[in-house]
């Protein structure tokens, strides 16, 4: 099996998984562990993720089974990245909650993956040169290079229907903007005793009854999620609490009239460094995303919150005066630390 990129670069290794070719975006992720979490997270949708750290699959497969209508232990009822690439794959895994291994997995989900290639030499060459189109390739069976975010990747992995969780728990009630949500904002607003409505991407909640809007997480270029921008701006002249995490935070930098750019390379790991504006306090933070607000762009009644310490890029937006606020990273974690938990006990304390 092979992974060619747009740039001509060919890697050759050994085919795992599903038997199959397919095509996506190339991107690279640092996190030392959690690829049942990762594989499972939604904004992947599209992408081949090439995972630097050099053992994956020792830890074998969780038990996915349905609590309180989330699947334990996954972000996702699926995986939803196309393929993966690592250096070497533990198929005798060994876990007391593991019920299957990776290779059994990604076969059950039709997910092909490529090992015993250096997962840091692609690394090098991506940073370099940026994010690039590749193709996993098995025996022979080519196909063209598809650019995904041509799409409006959001629309693809959004639920359908609104979904109700924790009914009656709370006295306050909180619309949750299904932009590729990951379970574990989920767990962690109903943990601080709300109840929360789930929402379809392009759902108009604004005549809902509510008392705060919490944007997700999601894949792909935030330009293209026309309609979720329309309720957004809807949403941003009423008085109730509001609250981003990574697509959700783009799309609200978006509907004040900020721009988004492409990053080089993306941020995809689990110790991203970010500061808080104004101060030295940094956190280590987890983060999945290829795009980003240009702060220069802001208009005056936004301010940055948050900047990331190693290239100076946006990671958290706050209005000068109501309770509107984003972030660029994951607060909610899962894989990765915990750091800035805090900031859902300030969105529920808000409502």
């Amino acid at each position: 099996m092979e992974l060619i990129l747009e740039d001509g670069s060919v890697f050759s290794g050994r085919h795992f998984g599903y038997k199959g070719s397919v095509a996506g975006e190339v991107i690279f992720n640092t996190g030392m562990v959690g690829y049942p979490e990762t594989l499972t997270d939604p904004s992947y949708k599209g992408q081949i993720l090439v995972l630097t750290f050099p053992l994956i699959g020792n830890y074998g497969i969780p038990d996915g089974t349905l609590v309180d209508q989330l699947h334990r232990h996954f972000e996702s009822e699926k995986i939803h990245l196309s393929g993966i690439v690592i250096t070497s794959l533990t198929r005798e895994y060994s876990h007391w909650n593991a019920v299957k291994s990776l290779e059994e997995w990604m076969i059950e989900y039709k997910i092909p993956g490529l090992e015993g290639v250096d997962t840091r030499a692609i690394t090098k060459r991506l940073r370099d040169k940026g994010t690039q189109l590749g193709k996993l390739v098995f025996e022979g069976h080519d196909l063209p290079f598809v650019d995904p975010t041509v799409e409006n990747l959001v629309a693809q992995v959004s639920c359908k229907e609104p979904v109700l969780y924790a009914q009656g728990a709370g006295k306050k009630r909180v619309i949750l903007v299904d932009n590729g949500c990951k379970n574990n904002i989920i767990r962690n607003l109903i943990q601080r005793g709300v109840e929360v409505l789930r929402v379809p991407w392009n759902y108009d909640y604004t005549n809902e009854k509510y008392d705060g809007v919490f944007l997700s997480n999601g894949p792909g270029d935030p330009v293209k999620v026309d309609q979720g921008l329309a309720v957004l701006k809807k949403q941003l002249v009423k008085p109730e609490p509001l609250f981003g995490i990574c697509m959700g935070h783009q799309l609200l930098g978006l509907a004040t009239g900020a721009q988004t750019y492409k990053l080089k390379f993306g941020h995809h790991s689990q110790n991203q460094p970010c500061v808080l504006v104004g101060t030295k306090r940094c956190f280590i933070t987890s983060q999945n995303h290829n795009y980003a607000i240009d702060d220069q762009t802001l208009p005056d009644d936004f301010r940055p919150w948050f900047f990331n310490a190693n290239d100076g890029s946006s990671e958290g937006i706050i209005h000068t005066s109501k309770p509107q606020r984003s972030v660029q990273f994951h607060p909610e974690s899962w894989p990765g630390p915990v750091d800035t938990r805090f900031l859902f006990d300030e969105f529920v304390s808000l409502l």
